[in-house]
Order: structure tokens, then sequence, then C-alpha cells
């Protein structure tokens, strides 16, 4: 019996130790779970319990404000208690400066569910204000994502807190009974984290759903009004598409029917049309009232021509060389300004000025020496100077002239002829083209004489008979012209015994004749025979 006994004990100590063995283990794997539980409900990883944590302290300071207020209240201060009055003082003042660090903790969570206000919904009027469109749905859908995140992780962080009160009632059973009281502890402080979590769970949701169903409502207008604009938008480059092709087809129609001179003008014309019509396009379609744009013009319009009476008048001016067409690229001008006088070739007409290149003219030979240089005339100048064109309505001849002296004792008959004979010959295809573009301007212009013969007139100065000589010239070769008919004109007169060019000359006659007797006979006088004195000298 004794035996029987004693096995009975040794088995059931045995069966302690292993029952005590596997509770053990089990009390392990539940502390196991529970650290890794603790990394998820960390305060410096988790907002939720940090943002708990610090409300905790929070309200934990304040008690301790109001409990030291009071017992500051009830102690009369006397000479025994002095130092604990100091000492409470001291302590009251510490807190509230603790108390001051906290900011937002009469709502802990604000910073986690507040939904921030949307700002002024954009109203989709043209292409541009469709990015900005597209940027403001995504903030609204990254408000939305953000705060859908932030109810995710509290929502791991309520299922962890639960997981870890499990775990912890678990463990009350297994511990002895001298340790419940901490993890009882424990347990109540998460039921409390887990109940104000719960409550703010359900402001989240709350919020989230109605943010989502406003934000759902703007992002379903603003995407409706971003499809209405981009159709608006291909519409108007339909247009402004199709009246760039017409201005193109234009231009290559022009090509056909214009020269090169007034194909420049015409291609800038169209240039100019083409501009202005996208642009009335394009307010008319972006602009959601035209009244102000009218309005505003009117004042700034005003204040310009005021202002900037030179620039406009400059615009003016363009207008007027354009529409009127007494100006083209190409043509050559003469401008006198400032006691200069300019001669050139049109470069470009712009909306501000003239550009003009300087070529080598007589002007330039007996006036201004220089020569090449690129001269920028304002357009305005068009109102109140005259400006001479040389290639006006397609002509390209002008008249140039070319003037001498011969004696008086000259065969001027002869020297009328050779001039003439000079002329006709170097500017007869001068003559021709002159007679074509005449005929063609006398379409547009009362023009009752289109003879272009060469002109010789004689006048009587007082050193001798001027000749003054007229022919048909290219106007961009005049000084060309005029130096080969010269040299011509010498060169004949050279070879003619009787006529004498006259120039600045001082004659000495010492028969006491004053030279009538050679003027008309062209031999010495009798008396000038037998002396055999009679001398002419140049006074250079």
């Amino acid at each position: 019996m004794r035996k029987l006994f004693g096995i009975l004990v040794f088995l059931g100590i045995v069966n302690a130790v292993a029952v005590d063995s596997l509770t053990q283990d089990r009390i392990k794997a539940i502390q196991d779970e529970i650290s890794l539980l603790d990394k998820k409900l960390d305060g410096e990883q988790n907002p939720w319990i940090r943002k708990y944590n610090n409300s905790a302290k929070y309200a934990s300071i304040l008690n301790q404000i109001k409990s030291l207020e009071w017992q500051i209240k009830r102690t009369k201060p006397t000479s025994s208690n002095t130092e604990q009055l100091q000492v409470l003082n001291n302590r009251l003042e510490t807190l509230q400066r603790q108390k001051s660090f906290f900011t937002d903790e009469k709502n802990p969570y604000k910073e986690l569910t507040e939904i921030k206000d949307i700002e002024k919904i954009p109203t989709i009027t043209n292409p541009i204000a469709i990015i900005g469109a597209k940027d403001f749905i995504k903030q609204i859908r990254s408000q939305e994502k953000t705060l859908q995140n932030n109810l995710d992780s509290l929502k791991d962080t309520i299922r962890a807190l639960q997981e870890k009160k499990a775990l912890l009632d678990a463990l009350l059973n297994l511990e002895d009974k001298s340790q419940n009281s901490e993890t009882l502890e424990e347990i109540q402080r998460l039921q409390n984290i887990k109940i104000e979590l719960e409550g703010a769970q359900s402001i989240l949701e709350t919020s989230i759903e109605v943010y989502s169903r406003k934000s759902n409502d703007i992002i379903s207008k603003l995407e409706e009004q971003i499809q209405k604009q981009t159709i608006k938008t291909i519409y108007v480059l339909i247009i402004c598409i199709t009246i760039f092709f017409i201005a193109l087809a234009i231009k290559f129609a022009l090509k056909k029917y214009l020269d090169q001179e007034r194909l420049y003008i015409a291609n800038k014309i169209v240039n100019f049309a083409n501009i202005i019509i996208i642009a009335i396009v394009l307010l008319l379609s972006y602009l959601n009232n035209i009244t102000y744009l009218v309005t505003f013009l009117g004042f700034v319009s005003a204040g310009l021509a005021f202002a900037m009476r030179d620039l406009f008048m400059s615009f003016l001016g363009w207008f007027v060389i354009i529409i009127g067409g007494g100006l083209h690229v190409g043509d050559r001008i003469r401008v006198h300004r400032d006691n200069t006088t300019y001669v050139g070739d049109i470069l470009d007409i712009s909306m501000t000025r003239i550009t003009l290149l300087e070529d080598v003219t007589l002007n330039t030979y007996m006036e201004t020496r220089r020569a090449g240089r690129i001269i920028f005339i304002p357009n305005n100048l068009i109102f109140t100077t005259i400006i001479s064109n040389y290639t006006h309505g397609g002509m390209t001849t002008v008249w140039d002239g070319i003037d001498f002296t011969i004696t008086f004792d000259s065969n001027h008959k002869r020297a009328t002829e050779i001039v003439q004979e000079v002329a006709r010959k170097h500017s007869k295809p001068h003559i021709e083209s002159g007679k074509k573009r005449l005929l063609q301007l006398k379409e547009r212009y009362s023009i009752k004489r289109i003879s272009l013969e060469p002109r010789v007139f004689n006048m009587i100065e007082p050193n001798g008979v001027r000749i003054s000589l007229w022919y048909q010239s290219n106007a961009f070769t005049i000084l060309n012209l005029r130096s080969t008919i010269s040299l011509e004109i010498i060169e004949q007169i050279g070879k003619e015994p009787d006529i004498k060019l006259a120039y600045p000359t001082t004659k000495i006659v010492n028969t006491g004749s004053d030279g009538v007797w050679e003027r008309f006979t062209h031999e010495p006088h009798p008396k000038e025979c037998d002396e055999g004195k009679n001398e002419t000298k140049s006074v250079f």
C-alpha cells in the first residue's frame, strides 16, 4: 500500500513538472508574440499611438497642474512651509511650461483625421486651364488617398491592440496571481486606447465618406469640362490649321500671277491677315466677355495714341504703305531727312520702319561720299517727308541729265547732233522698256505724253552755250550709264575741230581785238598774222 502511494505521489510530481514546463513554454510564446505586436504599437513608429501617448501625457500634466494649484491654494503661507510652497510653485511652473509644448492636444488626432477644405474649384475656359484642372484632380485624389492610408493604419493599430489584449488575457490565465495586477493594468490601458481609437475611426470613416462623395462630384464635373474643352480645342485647331492652309494656297496662287517685288509685300499682307484672323478666332473662342476686351483696348489705344504718337503713326504709315501700294520691297527710293539725302533699295517694310540699302549713286558721288549703309526710315515719315520712288508701278527707268558748255564760237548744231546720237544709242533699250511700263501706268494715271526720246536743250550762259542732255536710264544703273555717255561725248567732240568745250579760262589779246573775229571766221586777224601774238592761258 505504501509503495502504491509513493508511486502515485511520484507520478503527480512528474505531471506537475511537465505541466509547469508546458505553461512556461506557452507563456514564452505569448510574450514573443506580444513583443512583435509592441513593435507595431511603438509610439515612435505608430502615429496613432504617438498621438494617444501625447494626449495621455497632456491629460496627466493637466491633472498634476490642477492638483498642485489645489495644494497651493489650501496651503497657508507660514514661516515653516515657505520652502514647501516654493517647491510646489516651481513644480507648477515646470508643468505649465511642459503644457505649452502641446498645442493641438484638445483634438490629438486632428492632423490624421482632418479634411482640408477644397480650394476654389477651377473653371476650364481654355486649354491651359486643363493642366490646372488635372493638377487639382491629383490634389483631391492625393488627399483622399492620404485619408484612406490613415484609416488603414488606424485599423491595423486597433487590430494589433485587440490581438495584444487577447494574448494578455491568455497570459493572465497562465501567470501566477502575483503577476496578474500588471497584466490587468496593461489590459485596461489597451482597452482605453482601443475605445479612443475606435472613436477616431468612426469620425475618420464618416469624414472619408463625405469627402469621397464631394470629391467624386467635383472630379466628375471637372472631367466633363475637360472633355468639352478638349473637343472645343480640337475644333479651334482644325479651324486655325484650315486658315493656315488657305493662306498657304493664296501664297502659291499669288506666286503665279505677281512678280517678285510685289510678291514679297503680298506675302507679308497674307501673313499679317492670317495672324489677325487666327487671333480673332482664339479671342472669340476663349474670351468670356468680349465687351471687357473692347473697353480695355479702347482705353489702351487712347493711351498709346497719346503717349506713343510716333510709334502709332509708324504703324498707321505701314498700313497706308501696304494698302496704298506706294512703296514695295525692291523699289529704289530717295529720302531727304535732316539735311541729308539717302538713295537706296528697300530691303524690308516692317510695321514700324522701312529698311533701306544705300547704293552708289549720283547722290553719294556728289554729296555724301558714303554708300553701302543700312538706313532705317520710320514709317511715319511718309506723312511729313517727300519720298521719291524711282521704280513706282513697275517703272525701271528715270530721266537723267548731263550738262556741259561749249564756247560761243563752237559749232553748236553739230554738238547737239553728237549728243543726241550718243544718247539714243545707249538709252534705246531703256526707252523701249519705259514705253511699255508707261502704257501700263496709263490705265491707272492720266498720262498724256509718252515720248521718251533723248532731249537736248541749248541755253545761253555767260561763259558759252550750255547743252543739257536728257535721256532714259535704268533706275539702278544711272551712274554707270552717265559715265559711259559722258566719256563717249568727250571722245566724239574731241574729233570735231570746230567744237570747243568751255571751261574757266583767261584770254589775253595783244592786238586790241576782243576775239569776235575768231568766233565767226576761225582764222587769225590780219594784224595778228603780222604780229603773231595771240595767246590763251588757263587760270589753273
